[in-house]
């Protein structure tokens, strides 16, 4: 059984390294097509991010932006998920509240900027809002569907058992609906980074976001390909491993 169950595991290893030479094979080919004024090519980001490897400053921005990341993706499970079971277990506010929080969903983040602006003024405050506005709600979404969708005999035999709420969500809730809350989980991490990388752009003066916005304004080409490159690969290999540990723990079963 072993042996029948690694080509699966190298299909996709080798799946994977296709996916990225394609990919970088479409970098080159727009690289060719634009120029050197629109987009670096692979192999001059490469070398820019080597040089910006070595200095202090590019780490500093790092660690702006995962200081950022941490609270908004915190804050947006938090939030997501407590707003998610409690109106799981109360269908009509979850019917009401549902149509609400996917509209919310769809409004561009961005129009918000000048309150959160005034709210949270430049700096750590207005990037972590950014970054909740953007993650908790796909999280409340997902974790709302999940406990609407569990067969009503669990709820029944929790009542039966005498469960307070808290036990019922421990106990029942929570383990039910674990591979739904994980995938909003994912989804709302990559959202969570997407809006802490949108309030760096436009209300904060460090991180990854900031460098963008930077070396555009400076049209520092190979500098903004470079910081992109970083990003997409934080993100892809993060998401990876979550998806990852998610079908090796969460739905194994």
């Amino acid at each position: 059984m072993s042996g029948a169950a690694r080509p699966p595991a190298r299909t996709g290893g080798r799946d994977a390294l296709v996916a990225a030479g394609l990919l970088l094979a479409l970098w080159q080919g727009l690289h060719l097509y634009a120029g050197d004024a629109a987009l670096a090519s692979p192999a001059a980001a490469l070398g820019a991010l080597r040089q910006l490897a070595g200095t202090a400053a590019f780490w500093g921005h790092c660690a702006a932006t995962a200081q950022a990341f941490a609270a908004a993706l915190a804050l947006s499970a938090a939030i997501g998920l407590a707003l998610g079971l409690w109106l799981g277990l109360r269908r009509f506010a979850g019917e009401v509240a549902e149509p609400l929080l996917a509209g919310l969903y769809a409004i561009p983040k961005i129009t918000l900027y000048p309150v959160i602006l005034l709210v949270f003024g430049l700096g750590l405050g207005a990037k972590v809002a950014f970054g909740v506005i953007h993650g908790f709600v796909p999280i409340a979404l997902f974790t709302l569907g999940a406990v609407k969708s569990l067969d009503p005999v669990l709820l029944r035999t929790a009542r039966a058992l005498r469960l307070s709420r808290a036990q019922t969500v421990r106990f029942v809730l929570a383990p039910a609906a674990l591979p739904e809350i994980v995938a909003g989980l994912r989804v709302g991490f990559s959202l969570t980074l997407l809006g802490v990388l949108i309030g760096e752009m436009f209300a904060s003066q460090a991180g990854l976001g900031f460098l963008i916005v930077n070396g555009t304004a400076l049209h520092n080409v190979r500098l903004t390909t470079a910081v992109i490159l970083t990003v997409v690969v934080l993100a892809v290999g993060a998401n990876a491993a979550l998806l990852w540990l998610d079908r090796r723990y969460v739905r194994r079963g």
